[in-house]
C-alpha cells in the first residue's frame, strides 16, 4: 500500500507543466503523474513541516542497498547549480516527493525493478522556512 502524500499547489502546478512538455514517455514521468492525481494538494503555507516538497533537502535510505543519502529535490533546470541535487524526474526523486518522515515508498526503476525509499529526515523545507513562492 502506498503512503499518504501531500504536495503543495505550487509544486503540483509546476510539475504538471513540466510533465506536459513534449518529451518521450517514460515510467518515472507517468508514475509521477499518477502520484499527483492521488495526492492531497495544499496551499504552500499549509504544508506540514515534515513533508518533502520541491527544493527540500532530505536524508533518506534506499532499503536493501544499505545506502543513506542527503540530497536536495530539484527541477531538472536547477540541477547544474546543485552539487547535491536529485532531479524530480529520477525514480528516487519522484518517490521522495510528498512523503512524510518515516514513510517508505516503492517506486519503479527504468528497468522495471522496484526500489524502496524511506524518508529519515527533512533537513530543510522552503515552506517551513517561509519561502512560499520560490
Amino acid at each position: 500500500m502506498k503512503p499518504h502524500i501531500t504536495i503543495s499547489s505550487l509544486d503540483a502546478e509546476r510539475l504538471e507543466a513540466l510533465l506536459d512538455a513534449p518529451r518521450p514517455a517514460d515510467v518515472t514521468g507517468q508514475a509521477l503523474l499518477d502520484e499527483l492525481a492521488r495526492a492531497d494538494i495544499v496551499a504552500p503555507e499549509d504544508m506540514p513541516a515534515d513533508v518533502v516538497t520541491m527544493n527540500s533537502t532530505v536524508r533518506f535510505e534506499i532499503i536493501g542497498a544499505g545506502e543513506e543519502r542527503c540530497l536536495t529535490l530539484a527541477y531538472p533546470k536547477d540541477m547544474a547549480h546543485l552539487p547535491n541535487g536529485i532531479s524530480i524526474l529520477t525514480p528516487i526523486g519522484a518517490a521522495l516527493l510528498g512523503l512524510s518522515v518515516g514513510d517508505t515508498m516503492e517506486w519503479p526503476r527504468p528497468d522495471g525493478q522496484l526500489l524502496q525509499v524511506r524518508l529519515l529526515e527533512v533537513l530543510y523545507q522552503p515552506e517551513r522556512a517561509g519561502e512560499y513562492f520560490r
